[in-house]
């Protein structure tokens, strides 16, 4: 996998995909960006949420689950010092459907997090990674 980032000034860069898609990451202005887009490390973040995400719909729907909807919420913390890594990442998936079953639910969320997303698996090896679910019955959001 191959990306390419540019500076575009300030504290802004583009990042170019081997893909050819695009992204503007910024700084906030007190640290010299024009806050044009995600830091960074939101990117980290919300690649693993995409990442997890994938995974968790792919499983589910492989089991034949009717899921319709998934939201992925993500907390975290980061250590005080340089390198800021993250230490704390909550993932909380919020997942909707008709008659989802928990176990498969349950099972979706563990192999994602113990096999298959290797975006979380690989923040692990700094940041303590927990997850957890609801699940919502399609009609009562």
């Amino acid at each position: 996998m191959d990306i390419k980032v540019s500076w575009a000034g300030n504290a802004a860069f583009v990042g170019e995909s081997g893909s050819g898609h695009k992204v503007v990451m910024d700084g906030p202005e007190e640290g010299g960006g024009r806050d044009l887009g995600p830091r960074p490390m939101e990117m980290l973040l919300l690649g693993t949420g995409a990442c997890s995400s994938y995974d968790v719909i792919s499983i589910l729907k492989k089991a034949r689950q009717n899921i319709s909807a998934c939201e992925v919420l993500i907390t975290s913390e980061r250590a005080e010092i340089e390198p800021k890594v993250f230490t704390k990442i909550h993932i909380h998936f919020k997942l909707t459907g008709t008659n989802l079953k928990e176990k498969q639910v349950e099972r979706a969320v563990s192999l994602s997090a113990e096999k298959y997303c290797s975006a979380s698996i690989m923040l692990g090896a700094t940041a303590e990674i927990s997850h957890d679910y609801e699940i919502l019955e399609v009609g009562s959001v």
